[in-house]
């Protein structure tokens, strides 16, 4: 009998041995969580690292956040242009209550305060779309800083906009991946709104470059600050234009002979607008 206590305390001290220690244990309550399935569990956050293809900046204020990048420029009180990746796996919708608009405070001079369009007639409109960002609440929440946001006609953001916003997510499922730019045109003698004179810009763009083993495709929008129901492919013209316009080099990283040839496009064909 004392034999048989002392098997059997053996192996129940082997048995603790095998376990490690360092491991934490769940609760009931998180094992309950992440079995139900009607509780959606989102990604983790991204670790922080540079976009591959940054654009010049103007105003030489880069501000790298943990899901996009922006070149801020102070004295219109916007980014001039705000730069992400956007992948297939991230076109997901957890429907995330939308948070309020606070500044950003890696902007050193401040960013304009959600209250200068408080009554302009114009909207909040986001740079990069909130519904890009869905994949974890701390990417969806980074899209409401006030530095990620430029005055657009209602009528604008929530049409033509959010219209080339939701076809580049169907791009993005449909080619994995896609790297986008986009911002406002910034230029003298802009309208402003709020009493830090929140420039409001006559066009907005966005860049999209595809690249899938070595070859590249890219396509660029310019679209009036204006209601419009004409089809998207009206607005394509060549990043060359937009160049000129904003005084931007959109891609140096890329060589040469391949960023002069993608830059002076304008064709679409290749682009599905269906």
């Amino acid at each position: 009998m004392v034999a048989f206590k002392t098997t059997i305390l053996q192996l129940a001290l082997l048995f603790l041995s095998c376990i490690d220690k360092t491991e934490p244990m769940l609760t009931i309550d998180e094992v309950n969580k992440y079995s139900n399935p009607s509780s959606p569990i989102p990604s983790p956050p991204q670790k922080k690292k540079n976009i591959i293809y940054p654009p010049t900046s103007t105003t030489n204020v880069i501000i790298n956040h943990d899901y996009y990048t922006l070149s801020y420029h102070e004295k219109y009180e916007q980014a001039e242009w705000v730069a992400y990746e956007l992948t297939k796996e991230q076109i997901v919708n957890y429907n995330y209550k939308r948070p309020y608009f606070i500044q950003d405070k890696k902007v050193t001079t401040g960013s304009a305060d959600w209250r200068n369009y408080k009554n302009s007639g114009y909207d909040k409109g986001h740079l990069c779309p909130a519904a890009d960002r869905e994949y974890n609440k701390q990417a969806y929440e980074s899209t409401f800083l006030t530095s990620n946001v430029s005055p657009q006609n209602h009528e604008f953001n929530s049409g033509i906009w959010n219209r080339l916003e939701e076809k580049i997510r169907y791009w993005a499922v449909k080619h994995d991946r896609l790297y986008v730019v986009t911002g406002g045109v910034l230029a003298p003698n802009l309208k402003t709104i709020g009493t830090e004179k929140v420039a409001v810009p006559n066009y907005f763009y966005k860049i999209i470059l595809e690249e899938n083993k070595g070859k590249f495709r890219m396509i660029a929008f310019l679209l009036p600050n204006a209601e419009s129901k004409k089809p998207l492919y009206d607005f394509v013209v060549s990043v060359d234009k937009i160049e000129q316009m904003t005084g931007i080099d959109f891609f140096p990283k890329l060589p040469d002979e391949i960023e002069q040839s993608l830059e002076k496009q304008t064709s679409y064909k290749v682009w599905s607008f269906n």
